[in-house]
């Protein structure tokens, strides 16, 4: 099958290189054309682990574009992959989904043939055939459902192994509101023996910010008994290993530190609660836990002072600026407020990341980057907030360690070590 792809972010690529590996034929879009440039000489322009082998592997099946309209008009279904930022509200901001539904719906008026469009970007329930919906149809004139098809197919791609969850999903979810389109569906995805729910499309909008929201929530869970076990001189490690092998709870998620980032469990626990706030609810859980893990990372710090209670002029190294290891994605980091206030205490910052720097230096230019995670470590005291590989591997033998994401060598060889739930 021939398809479109439009927008060559993170979870576009990763869904058009995956799509060819199962030998359909992929057109991706972007109004980037640095990232154009970078599919159509068969190199990947977001990082994430394989990519580029398999963009390799598979380039005779890879076209990309700027032109939208040829990119709909040459495909026999468009999946829809941009970004849907937060607004200052938390609500989500469609102009990015509803511009290129407005350039695909100029392109259907000219397009006999029956052509499903399928909304992969995060979108809240109702969007897909609410907005969505009115500017495909007014820029074709034609009938969603009857004249073209329509549907939501949300991602569950976790970044750094994201190849990996979309070849063994643990399941897929289809969202459509036409037989045509549900069947072609089914088609695309036939070789997956995964569970495949196949519900309406703000059923299946509903599912993918439910499974986010009850991600995050678990994580927060553990954070506050992971406070407390610190309080109480227990560690929380051992406490959820017990937990987690009750089979109604598991032990995902259950991995306490300094709280979750990235691109979308924040994003989408605030977008949750401001759409929820438009229909008179008030999701007091989900409410809870988005303000625990904007608390969190601030308890590294406090830590911190237990030890050097002024920072004024003191050196301060930050192993990991990163939201994730495996990624070099700084979206919602939890490096970014601690960073932030170490500087309004006066501190000096040194920081190392693998593969984020470049990215972090454009937020915080003032800071100074090391050559390597050695470096970090003549600090006066380091903070570990993404648990790198590498960081395993370095001796912290005569410093002060406080710890976010459990490094086990930072415990063994630190002369001081406090970890934040542990």
């Amino acid at each position: 099958m021939k398809i479109s792809i439009i927008g060559c972010g993170y979870v576009g690529t990763v869904t058009g290189v995956c799509f060819a590996d199962l030998g359909h034929d992929i057109v991706f879009c972007d109004i980037d054309e640095k990232k154009i440039d970078l599919l159509s000489h068969g190199k990947a322009p977001i990082y994430e682990h394989s990519l580029d082998d398999l963009i390799q592997r598979n380039r005779e099946r890879l076209a990309a574009t700027s032109d939208l309209a040829a990119a709909v008009r040459d495909t026999d279904i468009t999946f829809i992959c941009v970004g849907t930022p937060s607004r200052y509200d938390g609500s989500i901001d469609l102009t990015y989904v509803l511009s290129a539904g407005a350039t695909i719906g100029k392109t259907l008026q000219e397009t006999p043939e029956f052509h499903p469009v399928i909304v992969k970007s995060t979108v809240f329930p109702g969007s897909t055939e609410g907005p969505v919906r009115t500017v495909l149809e007014e820029a074709s004139g034609k009938q969603a459902f009857v004249d073209f098809g329509l549907g939501s197919n949300p991602e569950f791609l976790r970044e750094g192994n994201a190849i990996q969850d979309f070849r063994e999903s643990d399941r897929i979810v289809f969202g459509a509101g036409d037989e045509k389109t549900m069947q072609i569906l089914r088609d695309i995805y036939a070789s997956f023996t995964c569970p495949k729910i196949e519900t309406s499309i703000r059923t299946a909008e509903m599912i993918k910010y439910a499974s986010n929201a009850f991600l995050a929530t678990k994580i927060s869970f553990a954070n506050e008994i992971g406070n407390l076990a610190k309080r109480l001189g227990i560690d929380s490690q051992e406490v959820f290993a017990g937990v987690g092998l009750d089979s109604r709870i598991g032990p995902a998620f259950f991995r306490t530190g300094i709280g979750f980032g990235g691109s979308c469990f924040p994003k989408d626990v605030r977008a949750l609660i401001a759409g929820a706030g438009d229909y008179g609810e008030h999701l007091q859980i989900i409410h809870a836990a988005l303000r625990v893990n904007e608390s969190q990372p601030l308890k590294l710090v406090r830590l911190l002072q237990t030890h050097i209670p002024d920072l004024k002029g003191r050196r301060i190294g930050i192993l990991g600026l990163a939201f994730k290891p495996n990624t070099d994605d700084v979206r919602e980091s939890r490096a970014i407020p601690i960073i932030r206030t170490l500087l309004d205490a006066g501190a000096e910052v040194i920081a190392y990341d693998p593969l984020a720097m470049e990215s972090f230096a454009a937020l915080f230019p003032e800071i100074e980057f090391a050559l390597s995670a050695q470096a970090v470590l003549g600090s006066d005291a380091v903070l570990i907030t993404t648990e790198w590989e590498e960081f395993e591997h370095l001796d912290y033998s005569g410093k002060t360690v406080i710890d976010g994401r459990r490094v086990a060598a930072a415990s063994r060889t630190a002369e001081v070590y406090e970890g934040v739930c542990w």
